[in-house]
């Protein structure tokens, strides 16, 4: 199984999204994320996505959910949620990803992964998470299941400290 990371920087009433314009996911809106590197973390990963694909540095990430995927037929992925609250930096284009600010309120879900609906929100309310889905070829989502957990065992699960897990809003 390999594992990747998903990065959200908040702002006030809204969050930094991309349209994804190559690779898994090309067409959708997301956060910046990718595989870890050999050496990594899934912090580390978060961080070193992010400034790759938006030409920014999120600040004081905070772990917040563990996403499971099955690519059926192909592989598997255990992926970091990860939010800032912070960045250095300004958003750019880059040949991965077009970023954009978009009001937390009005979460553009039918342009997002299909599982997004059911773990985005807990992430909004400051929650922790685990949830998982499968995804057949082309794309399709299904088996999508989410629940709340404790930090302890989110930090475990993801080979973090638990003082990389964020605290409960």
């Amino acid at each position: 199984m390999s594992q990747a990371s998903l990065c959200f920087i908040f702002q006030g009433d809204r969050v930094l999204l991309i349209r994804k314009k190559r690779g898994v996911g090309a067409g959708k809106i997301n956060g910046p994320g990718g595989k870890v590197e050999p050496g990594e973390t899934m912090a580390d990963s978060a961080v070193r996505e992010t400034r790759e694909e938006i030409g920014v540095t999120p600040l004081d990430l905070e772990l917040r959910g563990e996403l499971f995927f099955d690519f059926v037929g192909s592989h598997q992925v255990h992926c970091g949620v990860f939010l800032a609250r912070s960045l250095s930096g300004e958003p750019v284009e880059t040949a991965e990803a077009v970023p954009f600010w978009h009001p937390i309120d009005a979460m553009p879900y039918d342009e997002m992964w299909e599982d997004d609906r059911a773990w985005f929100p807990l992430l909004l309310a400051g929650k922790f998470f685990r949830g998982g889905a499968m995804v057949d070829p082309g794309d399709k989502v299904r088996g999508v299941y989410v629940e709340e957990i404790d930090p302890a065992a989110l930090a475990a699960s993801c080979g973090l400290p638990l003082r990389a897990v964020g605290r409960v809003a």
